[in-house]
């Protein structure tokens, strides 16, 4: 099996992070891995938030708990590394765009050796009078909509294997 395909077959979601900072060389390479994800008609409608200091990442991690439900929830595992994925609604593709983004980070992100999870609730986060003003603060439209979020960091532990694929997954007519 190749590594491009060995990657995606062995990549899971990491819900469990060391206190241990991601060098920039790898998130430059996570990130680069997202900007050159395919997009509709090219029109790169996704923007990428990279927030690596504690404070950024808790201010986020307090609006998605918020969304949750659950005010006093961890939603980002304690990862270092939040990496806000949004998305130009007036692109029509923008959700798909924004989504292979994540996918791209999230299989960069295993190539490095770095554990990372997808995290939903970005979309109502950012349609919060917060997080409009965060977007303000960040240069972005507050027209954008949120995707996701890949939090990134170091393994604490390795996460379980993948469950079997099911039998029907798919249909060669």
């Amino acid at each position: 099996m190749n590594d491009v395909i060995n990657a995606m077959v062995s990549r899971r979601s990491c819900k469990s992070y060391l206190d241990k900072p991601v060098p920039r060389e790898l998130l430059e390479q996570v990130l680069l891995a997202g900007t050159y994800a395919p997009n509709g008609m090219g029109k790169q409608s996704a923007k990428i938030i990279a927030l690596t200091r504690p404070e950024d990442v808790a201010r986020v991690e307090r609006m998605n708990a918020a969304v949750l439900g659950n005010p006093n929830a961890h939603p980002f595992y304690g990862a270092p590394v939040v990496l806000v994925v949004l998305a130009n609604p007036a692109i029509p593709t923008a959700v798909e765009d924004g989504s292979l983004v994540l996918g791209n980070m999230l299989l960069a992100a295993h190539s490095l050796g770095l554990g990372a999870c997808w995290i939903h609730r970005a979309r109502q986060e950012f349609d919060s009078p917060e997080g409009k003003a965060l977007l303000e603060v960040w240069g972005v439209s507050p027209e954008y909509i949120g995707v996701g979020h890949c939090i990134l960091g170091y393994p604490a532990a390795a996460p379980k294997a993948a469950a079997p694929r099911k039998s029907d997954f798919v249909t060669i007519p």
